[in-house]
């Protein structure tokens, strides 16, 4: 594939995203006052709107939203070099080391034969690293919404040898996890029982597809869309024989008053 660029001209645009970063941090207002913490909320809503134009594969948006994510990459680089910590050039050179530390079998002597050997090996090598977590779940950020994180200890697990034999046993699981709910429904007395069965339920369908190469978070989200865009469609060609006597009665009703105003 050619690239649409040369990596003198990505450099380039680089150091001039930097070059405004810079200014706009000393001469504009909004840019110099903002810190950490006043970045953070916007940080996160725009991971967010990354991820719709992802699940969306909407181009344009998809490269808007980058560099909107890159621009509070390289912000809070920016204010960490102004406080003497670090700055955009230790960023990367941490993000190499550390590729290059986990992909042995790149930059070093191990040998795999597929994607899944490198996933397994990233782990162990997690595990080993002078200041890693000292367990496999450790590295599963807390903040993660439940159902990413759900899906990420799975994978966690997986990596160390945690899964099933074969697939298809893990809809025993399930089954048995939809049974489970129905006896607390049945019991119908404790709300917090419930709960804990509902979650142990949607944990196990998030294991389901994990099994069957489905990502659960963009499954629903796509399933999100869908029912959105279907109720939307449904609402916008409502014909007038589906509609109930109380909203034809409602309808004449208000035409009737606007044709009295006007007379």
């Amino acid at each position: 594939m050619t690239p649409l660029h040369t990596k003198e001209e990505k450099l380039r645009a680089m150091g001039d995203f930097l070059d405004v970063l810079d200014t706009l941090r000393v001469q504009c207002p909004w840019d110099a006052k903002q810190t950490n913490e006043s970045l953070r909320p916007n940080t996160i809503e725009e991971v967010f709107e990354l991820a719709d134009a992802l699940i969306t594969d909407d181009i344009p948006n998809i490269r808007k939203e980058l560099g909107d994510v890159l621009l509070h990459v390289a912000f809070y680089s920016r204010i960490a070099e102004e406080k003497g910590n670090f700055d955009i050039a230790d960023v990367c050179d941490s993000l190499v080391e550390k590729l290059k530390f986990r992909h042995p079998h790149i930059y070093g002597d191990v040998n795999v034969s597929n994607a899944e050997e490198v996933s397994q090996n990233w782990e162990q090598i997690k595990l080993r690293e002078k200041k890693g977590n000292k367990t496999v779940l450790g590295g599963v950020p807390s903040a993660l919404p439940a159902l990413i994180k759900a899906s990420r200890i799975q994978e966690k697990a997986r990596n160390v040898g945690f899964d099933w034999e074969e697939r298809r046993q893990v809809w025993d699981k399930v089954k048995e996890e939809i049974t489970e709910v129905e006896m607390e429904i049945e019991n119908n007395d404790n709300p917090d029982a419930l709960e804990s069965e509902f979650g142990d339920l949607l944990f196990s369908v998030v294991n389901a597809a994990r099994l069957y190469g489905v990502d659960p978070e963009n499954a629903l989200e796509k399933t999100n869309k869908k029912t959105k865009e279907q109720q939307s469609f449904r609402q916008q060609n409502k014909s007038s024989h589906e509609l109930t006597c109380g909203e034809i009665v409602g309808r004449n009703t208000e035409n009737t008053e606007r044709i009295e105003n006007l007379v």
